[in-house]
């Protein structure tokens, strides 16, 4: 079999030293080491007759940087499919990454012994193989947050994220002025008794959708309370729970996710009543379940890729800047979606309910 060709191989042919061919090879020309055209040329013919192929491995380590961008979830994302939440976000990363010129490097081996996901194992950043990283998922833990940014490691977190004694870069959708839109949307329409739905978790993304929430009944002149909102999960919602509701006059309801809110629909058909002409329901992001017959929610949509694609920007600026950098973000608008699950309340139900 013949022998691979050698960068040294190529200098003895062109009658210079290594250093040269390895600085024409890896475009370092004009850095460390000026290079004439004539011995350019020669270089470049002694390549083409050989047929030398540069070493990738090589060649990143002769720029000082592995061009990679490293990829972190807190949660586990493969298999994953076309309408799977990650998808998204992983298609933007990667349309970004090709168009920056950056690899990927998917980190899987982040598991420890208590099955939990880590960005450290035996004490040490597993991400450091990378220039830097892309981290997603919602059971991060802020402590390794907090000292992987101490620790100078660049990286942007898909989502808002608040980090005690530190700030970190990332990417988030836009969910007050969104989830404030929806709400608008059940206010115009005459309802004035709303609740806001969400799992008995807190995070940053489901306080900003309060916060929307709130910002609404303001703007049309009244307050939120205790009773605005139910912190319950999907299995936890029953007629009863459902009956309560309607018995002090709700008549619509901001959902946090389509979990709760076809629990919810259930309930509501169970004591024969019918969405949106006996109650309505708004849904705050994109359905997780699809189905055949699944409800044409009246939504907004996140833009999970787009909040993909900011995250590399935000990093490869990270990456690309001399020196230190201040944390960025970016919040990206979200998307109405203009369904059929909200219309005027009954006469009825927004005088105060009826007993079923």
């Amino acid at each position: 079999m013949k022998k691979r060709p050698l960068l040294s191989d190529v200098a003895k042919l062109a009658g210079v030293s290594t250093a040269t061919v390895s600085a024409i090879v890896n475009n370092m020309d004009g850095q460390n080491i000026r290079v004439n055209p004539e011995t350019r040329e020669r270089v470049l013919a002694a390549i083409a007759e050989l047929g030398y192929v540069a070493n990738p491995a090589a060649r990143i380590l002769a720029r000082g940087k592995n061009k990679l961008i490293g990829i972190f979830t807190y949660e586990p994302i493969f298999p994953f499919k076309h309408h799977d939440f990650y998808y998204p976000f992983l298609l933007g990363i990667e349309e970004e990454a090709e168009a920056q010129g950056y690899n990927l490097l998917i980190f899987t081996n982040v598991t420890n012994p208590d099955g939990k996901r880590s960005v450290y194992h035996e004490g040490a950043s597993q991400l450091s193989m990378a220039d830097g990283s892309i981290l997603l998922g919602l059971n991060e833990d802020k402590d390794e947050l907090r000292r992987l940014y101490k620790e100078g490691h660049s990286f942007v977190y898909v989502g808002r994220r608040e980090v005690p004694d530190t700030t970190i870069s990332y990417t988030a959708a836009d969910y007050v002025t969104a989830t404030q839109q929806l709400t608008d949307l059940l206010f115009d329409l005459g309802h004035k008794n709303l609740v806001y739905v969400s799992l008995p978790r807190w995070i940053e993304s489901n306080e900003d959708r309060k916060q929307g929430f709130i910002n609404s009944y303001l703007k049309h002149g009244s307050k939120t309370g205790p009773e605005s909102f139910v912190n319950i999960k999907p299995d936890q919602i029953n007629s009863d729970v459902v009956q309560s509701l309607l018995n002090r006059g709700v008549t619509g309801a901001v959902v946090e996710n389509d979990f709760l809110a076809n629990a919810l629909l259930r309930q509501l058909k169970t004591l024969g009543l019918s969405v949106p002409a006996d109650f309505s329901i708004t849904l705050c992001g994109n359905p997780q379940t699809v189905t055949e017959d699944a409800p044409d929610w009246t939504m907004f949509t996140i833009p999970r890729r787009e909040m993909g694609i900011y995250a590399v920007r935000l990093l490869v600026k990270q990456l690309q800047t001399i020196g230190s950098v201040a944390p960025e973000y970016v919040d990206l608008p979200c998307t109405m979606v203009a369904g059929h699950t909200i219309a005027p309340p009954s006469e009825k139900r927004a005088q105060g309910g009826k007993q079923i």
